[in-house]
């Protein structure tokens, strides 16, 4: 596949979420980048933005079978991975597989349920795959997270383990629409009653396994020069250096940033890396990675303004 082709898929996936989703543009090129990347993805925003329907979308236009798990505060590991459980009839143990076991797993609110089941998550995300009773069960190549959490609400929530934020590529802050998507978004779903239906609009599937392999082969062989790499980790590098922040982002995250400007740069045509991807994708990359220090807190800053200020004082390479 060429990164013509590669650019193609992208533009037929946003036609056939935007069937149903009005906006959500800059959210749903991070979800592309974050699937040609083998990345996953935090949505944050405030309830009624459409998180959850986008997800559902976006599984449905690239093929991918989907999961979803209502994080609550009684949810237990064994709900997302699965159990072994013992058959009276044969004496021997099945394996019953979790909801985990998708390609596509939308974990909605996943701020409501403890740390020890979020942790729950952390070997699937990294490794792609599940341990239990000793056995590793290897999940699907094209495994990806959607995440959403509400900031609003205060009870009942658990604040993310830092080692969980890590394994998200993306933390996308979903904001409200403006009033002409926000007309638009009345227009299209103000007749129907409920929850929106997916089946209702349309929407195919464009993509498929071996599509999305040949995909990802395209975007593993994007160049990225020796200018581009070190300007990724002095841009990383500067989020430690900063008094603004107790803790910066880590080298994985310096990886993890070379490797999602190569699928923006493949999802623009491009079979080489510029700075401008890198800029694109730095604050969402960063801004879960990243503590303000004590004093910043006191000063009223925010994590959004320390990284874009690092980001527009870190020279990048002509």
């Amino acid at each position: 596949m060429t990164v013509d082709e590669v650019k193609t898929l992208g533009a037929r996936i946003r036609g056939e979420v935007a069937k149903a989703i009005t906006g959500h543009d800059d959210t749903v090129d991070l979800m592309l980048t974050a699937l040609f990347a083998k990345g996953h993805i935090l949505l944050e925003g405030p309830p009624g933005t459409a998180k959850t329907f986008l997800a559902r979308c976006f599984a449905r236009a690239t093929g991918l079978g989907y999961g979803r798990i209502q994080f609550t505060p009684d949810l237990m590991p064994g709900d997302i991975i699965g159990a072994n459980l013992f058959n009276f009839q044969t004496s021997t143990f099945t394996l019953t597989k979790g909801p985990i076991f998708t390609e596509l797993l939308l974990a909605d609110e996943i701020n409501r349920t403890p740390p020890k089941t979020q942790a729950a998550l952390l070997e699937a995300m990294q490794e792609r795959s599940v341990t239990f009773d000793g056995t590793t069960h290897a999940l699907s190549q094209h495994f990806m997270v959607v995440a959403t959490q509400n900031p609003i609400e205060q009870q009942g929530v658990y604040p993310l383990p830092e080692a969980q934020l890590d394994r998200f590529l993306f933390k996308q802050v979903v904001e409200y629409p403006s009033i002409e998507e926000e007309t638009a978004i009345v227009a299209r779903h103000g007749a129907r009653f409920g929850a929106p239906q997916i089946e209702e609009w349309g929407i195919e599937a464009v993509a498929s396994a071996n599509t999305l392999d040949t995909a990802g082969a395209t975007v593993a062989n994007i160049r990225v020069v020796d200018d581009v790499v070190n300007y990724v980790v002095r841009l990383v590098r500067a989020t430690r250096e900063s008094p603004s922040l107790e803790t910066g982002a880590s080298p994985r995250a310096a990886a993890m940033l070379a490797s999602a400007a190569r699928a923006r740069a493949a999802l623009d045509g491009r079979d080489y890396a510029i700075p401008d991807d890198v800029k694109a994708l730095a604050l969402p990359l960063l801004r879960h990675r990243v503590i303000l220090s004590p004093s910043a807190q006191i000063d009223g800053k925010r994590v959004e303004a320390v990284v874009a200020e690092l980001i527009a004082r870190t020279e990048a390479p002509r």
